[in-house]
């Protein structure tokens, strides 16, 4: 059975959301109760947190990439907890303009599918009453979306409280409670967002203070009472093809990210893990049948990995024989070589011909729907796949054949199709599931 839920969002990014996620899946914990974090959207830096906090593995629950009958299945087989809790992102309403699988990856579409109350955390430094009008807005936005309440962020004084709480009783609204400045629980930032959880050393004492400042600020008894029963019905994951019987999975510091819904996906579908360190100068086993390198941040490890001979001689002798995927930072590691923000140019593997700079600095952010001109590891020629692209890095040279025909979510073709030649692959997008 789905245990009750939560979704805790915001009208937009820079609110405090992740604050009180955090500080509510600790302060829960800390009581006694098993909570089973979720992420709405493509977000792979929060899951992480959410899972030093609750205990947990934190799922990407995501309405564009995913249909209906996929969200079901992460959720029950992930939610065996007393309290479901699901962090938004961006503003509850924002998403793509065109819809994807089952929406436009907005959190209102998660909690519309699921029938999760919204929990909306309010900045309301320079507002008073006026705060209950965009709680007021957001209650009404749309039907099928139900707001619990809100947790008021930022409040400035007692007489603040006052007077915004005045302006929530009189438009209806429930107040669970308020939260003054504390910047004893911020994360520090870097230019693809917060840090990860393994680059944050004082994140224990981060999840204890916001734990304890959520529970001496909010109700919550009241707030476990607000979450809601789900509307979907359980049923079993879909399932996932991996790439391999046994997967040679780059995992440290410069590799750190695959959506660990797929990762699952291979466990259950039978398929052995073996992790390795680029970092360590260590290969790929070779008993394993195909390498996946993940995203991460490898122009932070030029030096080290430009040196790590072990490493780029063994994965260039794995990929005479065998497949080698990469995705983001993996697919920019396999390629020539990266060049860092200050215009120092490192050698990278050399599988793919690909030449990456950070000094020329230029966002690409958003969904990508592929459809494969070749095989990747777990998916054939003519494969549709949804995935989220989310770098910095300018192509200053692509020589190798496209690995796809790459559009965007209002399906405008894009430059980064990715790269194929012989045996390895790479794509700057993250994969998250197959298109129906």
């Amino acid at each position: 059975m789905i245990p009750p839920g939560l979704i805790i969002s915001a009208p937009a990014s820079g609110t405090g959301k992740t604050t009180v996620m955090l500080g509510l899946l600790a302060a829960f914990r800390a009581a006694g109760l098993v909570v089973q974090p979720f992420k709405s959207g493509p977000d792979y830096i929060d899951p992480a947190f959410h899972r030093a906090a609750s205990g947990r593995a934190s799922l990407n629950l995501d309405s564009w990439a995913m249909g209906g009958a996929e969200i079901a299945g992460h959720i029950a087989a992930a939610a065996a907890a007393d309290l479901v809790l699901a962090e938004g992102s961006m503003g509850l309403f924002d998403g793509v303009a065109r819809p994807g699988e089952t929406g436009t990856g907005a959190s209102a579409d998660l909690a519309a599918l699921t029938g999760w109350p919204v929990l909306l955390v309010l900045d309301v430094s320079g507002q008073a009453q006026s705060a209950a009008a965009v709680a007021r807005g957001f209650a009404t936005m749309r039907p099928g979306v139900t707001l619990a309440g809100v947790v008021l962020n930022r409040v400035a004084s007692p007489r603040h409280e006052a007077l915004v709480r005045a302006g929530m009783e009189a438009a209806g609204i429930t107040v669970f409670g308020a939260l003054p400045r504390n910047p004893a629980i911020s994360v520090p930032e870097r230019h693809l967002g917060l840090l990860q959880a393994e680059e944050t050393p004082e994140l224990d004492a981060i999840v204890a203070e916001a734990g304890a400042f959520v529970a001496a600020s909010l109700d919550l008894q009241a707030l476990r009472a607000a979450a809601g029963a789900t509307r979907l019905a359980a049923q079993a994951p879909r399932r996932v093809t991996p790439p391999g019987q046994r997967i040679a999975l780059a995992r440290d510091a410069a590799f750190s990210f695959v959506y660990p819904h797929l990762v699952d996906g291979w466990r259950r579908a039978g398929a052995e893990i073996l992790p390795f360190s680029p970092l360590a100068d260590e290969a790929p086993d070779m008993d394993a049948d195909c390498c996946w390198l993940a995203g991460g941040y490898p122009e932070l490890h030029g030096p080290a990995l430009a040196s790590a001979g072990r490493f780029r001689l063994g994965l260039r002798r794995f990929a005479e024989t065998r497949p080698v995927h990469g995705e983001c930072g993996g697919y920019m590691a396999m390629g020539a070589a990266i060049v860092d923000r200050d215009g120092h140019r490192h050698e990278m593997a050399g599988l793919l011909g690909l030449v990456t700079s950070f000094e020329k600095r230029r966002m690409h952010l958003g969904y990508r729907l592929a459809e494969l001109a070749a095989r990747i590891p777990g998916h054939g020629p003519g494969a549709r796949l949804r995935g989220h692209e989310f770098h910095y890095s300018t192509i200053l040279d692509q020589p190798d054949m496209p690995l796809a025909h790459v559009v965007d979510a209002t399906g405008e073709a894009v430059p980064e199709t990715g790269s194929r030649r012989g045996y390895a692959t790479g794509t700057f997008f993250h994969l998250i599931a197959e298109a129906t």
